[in-house]
């Protein structure tokens, strides 16, 4: 959601959109306008428009007009007018009275869906208003050339269909938010220091638990080491997942349902993690992945040993450590994203841990990086033949996994500067737990 002036009155830079790249893909595509349809959970549209949306429809509408300069119409439910008005017409204004112009040159209005309409519908007959207006035409039966980004819902394209437009996928959402501003920049920092602040709850928890019976097994069947307690009961999966997600709570941020811790065996075969005993000499993988306020999550992973025998787990901890510095040494501006997996998959191999494994044997288990914004993920992919650029926010580690010893898992999120990149909200190394305070 936008905060324009609160923002700008606490020394925040304001979260806003440029939507002249949408204007440009209008243009050089050759296209009448570009169309967005969605509810609260659209990432697009709430990128878009900074509109925190409602459980009805959205629809923004984006036409180039006769100076090029662009117009944007956000279509919303009457009883979510006034706070749209605020988010997205006076929160993009300079200023802090919201009086001043917009910030893009774009010019921002608000039309009304009423109940008897759908978003789509409206959409339509908003596209045909904008362009008699800039003199280009598109009557009730002219054929126009609309523009949509891939996640149109499917009902909405078929309104816009039957009402004469043409319409065409379009990456240039996808594009725009690959790049984040200093603003968006600013909230992936502070969502991740409360991530950080989250796994030093679980590593604390970790340093301070004891082995329960270090003279006996649990479970000799299963020739499995004793299970840990902590604080005067057992340490679980599960309990130390609301360890994490309470001091994420008190950072205000939300877990977003993305915590995830799992314990041997469990990550490496896939399975879903459960409330199960965290045991002594067992790899702990915890994952935190939680959501801010304005709506940008953060992304951090890494993998303790409480009494270790200093095998399997330490080794892969040491690749696992190294391809992640090997990655990042090679984050740069026009670097391809295969070229940073590739320097991963190397180091790994080196290691003798190879990513090319068949299914079940130790390997290179993930991708290397992935986008991280507005949506958990997104472009760029690390992958992908596609080329990093200055602004890219992504994730960037390496895991290896062997189903008889477990999983080691490293990930941090960096941006992509004009010099290389920047770690946002650094976190220790150390497959020995540590109390963190």
């Amino acid at each position: 959601m936008s905060r324009g002036r609160d923002d700008e009155s606490h020394g925040r830079p304001p979260l806003r959109t440029d939507l002249t790249p949408i204007v440009d893909a209008v243009a050089t595509a050759d296209a009448d306008a570009f169309v967005a349809v969605g509810d609260r959970f659209d990432d697009d549209l709430r990128y878009l428009t900074r509109f925190a949306g409602s459980d009805r429809a959205a629809a923004l509408v984006i036409a180039a007009t006769d100076d090029a300069a662009g117009r944007a119409v956000l279509c919303v439910a009457p009883s979510v007018r006034a706070r749209a008005e605020r988010e997205f017409v006076s929160g993009a204004r300079d200023g802090n009275d919201g009086d001043g112009e917009f910030h893009d040159g774009v010019a921002r209005e608000l039309r009304t869906v009423q109940a008897s309409e759908h978003a789509g519908e409206r959409a339509a007959a908003v596209v045909v208003d904008l362009l008699d207006d800039t003199d280009r035409g598109g009557g009730e039966g002219g054929d126009r050339s609309v523009l949509v980004p891939a996640s149109v819902p499917h009902d909405a394209a078929v309104y816009l269909e039957r009402a004469g437009n043409a319409l065409a996928s379009t990456d240039a959402v996808a594009t725009a938010r690959s790049r984040k501003t200093d603003a968006e920049i600013d909230r992936l920092r502070r969502v991740q220091r409360a991530a950080a602040a989250g796994m030093a709850r679980a590593e604390t928890a970790l340093a301070g638990s004891a082995v329960s019976d270090p003279t006996a097994l649990d479970a000799p069947d299963e020739g499995r080491r004793p299970a840990l307690r902590w604080e005067g009961g057992p340490l679980t999966t599960e309990r130390l997942r609301r360890e994490v997600n309470a001091a994420l709570g008190a950072h205000g941020v939300t877990d977003a349902e993305n915590s995830v811790v799992t314990a041997g065996s469990a990550l490496a075969d896939r399975r879903l993690p459960g409330d199960e005993a965290i045991r002594a000499g067992e790899t702990v993988v915890v994952s935190v992945s939680p959501r801010g306020p304005d709506g940008y999550y953060g992304d951090l992973t890494r993998t303790f040993v409480v009494d270790g025998d200093g095998g399997w787990e330490r080794r892969a901890y040491v690749a696992v450590e190294s391809a992640r510095e090997a990655a990042i040494a090679e984050i740069e501006p026009d670097v391809p994203g295969k070229t940073v997996r590739g320097e991963a998959s190397a180091e790994l191999a080196a290691y003798g841990f190879d990513p090319n494994a068949d299914a079940g044997g130790p390997a290179f288990g993930r991708g290397t990086g992935r986008g991280v914004g507005v949506s958990r993920r997104e472009s760029p992919a690390l992958s992908g033949a596609g080329t990093l650029r200055s602004g890219a926010v992504v994730t960037v580690g390496a895991e290896v996994s062997d189903p008889g010893a477990g999983a080691v898992r490293l990930t941090d999120l960096v941006v992509v500067t004009d010099e290389g990149c920047e770690v946002l909200a650094t976190y220790p190394f150390g497959v020995v737990p540590e109390s963190r305070g």
